[in-house]
């Protein structure tokens, strides 16, 4: 690391409490870090462009931050659904899109500049989970998946719908919503006046949908009120910008 290259964590980092005792969650923001030009701030991602020593200076002081960690789980995101268990199952860059884990020191992580990112934990703090949901994730059951590998009952989970392109954001077109089986007048949808076949998607909706099939209880369902693209000082957004860095969610057993 150069002299001088000191990253660094801003108070607007997301903390929320997701009502699980002795569990932790973080979602970090751009602000902060050392990396520069369209990467500018605290991006994580090492597979985006930006300079390796920046992406490692940040991801030092991030492990920093997270209190009684020995390893963040930096997965191989590819939009999928396969779900893997840290530490039996977990090499740094595994391809997954979820992972979930029973044993303080592994902070499950994920990777993003738009897609949602959703952890669990059950009520007793005992088990933790993240999952990467992009619509082809939500669309495959990313969630199903990632909900039935955890070793407890489904109302007994809590989960946080973290920062993602919001529901004035997310264009689609009419594949995305056959990948849903959703109707143009079905509540996450909008349609775009004077635009066929096009419409704006709300993947919270969504998320939160599914969480409530799986049969997570209404009341410990929270999150889903940040929007990455109309932050543009605050987030990493792909739609909006195209080469851009990466935030990342944490959770973890303290």
């Amino acid at each position: 690391m150069r002299t001088g290259l000191v990253a660094k964590a801003l108070d607007d980092w997301l903390r929320p409490d997701i009502g699980a005792p002795g569990v932790e969650v973080v979602s970090t923001t751009r602000t902060g870090g050392v990396s520069t030009g369209s990467f500018a701030g605290f991006n994580i991602g090492d597979h985006v462009g930006d300079s390796n020593e920046a992406v490692q200076a940040n991801r030092q002081m991030l492990h920093a931050q997270i209190s009684s960690v020995s390893t963040i789980t930096w997965l191989g995101q590819v939009h999928g659904t396969r779900v893997i268990h840290a530490p039996s199952e977990y090499e740094k860059g595994v391809e997954a899109d979820a992972v979930w884990s029973d044993e303080p020191g592994f902070a499950c992580a994920i990777m993003t500049a738009d897609c949602l990112p959703v952890v669990l934990a059950d009520i007793e703090g005992q088990c933790v989970a993240a999952a990467h949901c992009g619509w082809r994730g939500l669309a495959g059951g990313i969630l199903k998946h990632t909900v039935e590998a955890m070793p407890v009952d489904p109302s007994r989970l809590v989960g946080w719908l973290g920062p993602a392109i919001g529901p004035s954001a997310f264009e689609v077109g009419g594949d995305v919503l056959a990948a849903f089986y959703l109707a143009e007048d079905d509540l996450a949808v909008h349609s775009i006046p004077g635009v066929a076949n096009k419409y704006f998607l709300d993947l919270n909706i969504l998320a939160g949908r599914q969480l409530l099939q799986l049969g997570l209880d209404p009341s410990h369902i929270s999150g889903g009120d940040v929007c990455t693209y109309s932050e543009p000082q605050r987030f990493y957004s792909y739609r909006r910008d195209g080469e851009t860095g990466r935030m990342v969610t944490i959770i973890h057993k303290k």
